[in-house]
Formats: structure tokens, sequence, C-alpha cells
């Protein structure tokens, strides 16, 4: 038999685990630090685009060249930003940064693979190429970033 203060105290335990105050997450919904990283990455790609026009038009440099060394520009400003900004990643640098190395090197590969593709099979345009490289580089690299980086 159940009795009825046994009933209600069942009932307001179960209300109240419902109402109760929730921790925080440590770290933002998907959609949102998807949002944060495409913001950062407009910083760094900023940066890595400055660096690969310049680097064409006025070194002279290979376009596939001139992007990879403003990948790497991007990705020293990237780190930073989405180790505090994107990500709010409580890894210390000594386990971060290292890995952000390694997720960086691949992205600066496959940049360098994705633009010579599309150079040499989509078209001549080393700006529009690079557009399409770096969406496919962002997607790769935040996945691997959320992952395991941070």
């Amino acid at each position: 038999m159940v009795y009825p203060a046994a009933a209600d105290l069942r009932r307001a335990a179960a209300l109240s685990a419902m109402t109760a105050p929730q921790p925080a997450s440590p770290r933002p919904a998907t959609g949102l630090q998807l949002l944060r990283y495409a913001g950062a990455g407009a910083i760094g790609t900023a940066a890595h685009y400055a660096v690969l026009i310049a680097g064409v038009q006025l070194a002279g440099l290979g376009a596939v060249v001139a992007s990879s060394i403003g990948a790497v520009a991007g990705a020293l400003i990237n780190y930073g930003l989405n180790h505090r900004f994107t990500f709010r990643s409580d890894k210390a640098h000594g386990q971060a940064l290292p890995r952000f190395a390694l997720v960086a090197a691949f992205s600066v590969a496959l940049n360098a693979i994705a633009l010579a593709a599309l150079l040499a099979y989509v078209t001549p345009n080393y700006l529009v190429a690079q557009v399409i490289a770096t969406l496919v580089v962002m997607i790769a690299g935040y996945a691997a970033n959320r992952r395991w980086t941070f």
C-alpha cells in the first residue's frame, strides 16, 4: 500500500530534480561553438588571405606556396582565439598546443592539396579556388579541434 504522504514526497523529489539548476556546461552548444569557430577563423583567414595576395601579387610566389605561408600565419592567430574564445578550453597549453599544431599541419597540407587540385581542374583564379579550399579546411579543422585538441 502506498501512503499519500510517501507519494507526495516522491512527486516533490521528482519535481525538484526536474527544476533544480543544472551546472553550466563548460562548452557552448555546438551551433554556437561553430559560429565562434567561424568568427575566430575569419580573423585568421584575413591574415591568411593578406599573406596569400601579397605573396602572389608583390613577391611573385605561386599561389600554393603563398597560401601555405598564409595558412601558417592564420594558424598562429587561430590558436589563441580558439583556445580561449571558441572552445573555452581548460586544457593546459602544453597539452593543447601540440595537438593544435598537428591539426594545423594537417590543415595546411589539406589546403595546399585542395588549392592545387582546384587550380588544376576547376578554376585558374587563385582567390576563387582559395575560398573553396578554405571551406573544406574549416569543416575538417573544426571537427578535429573540437574532438581532439580542445
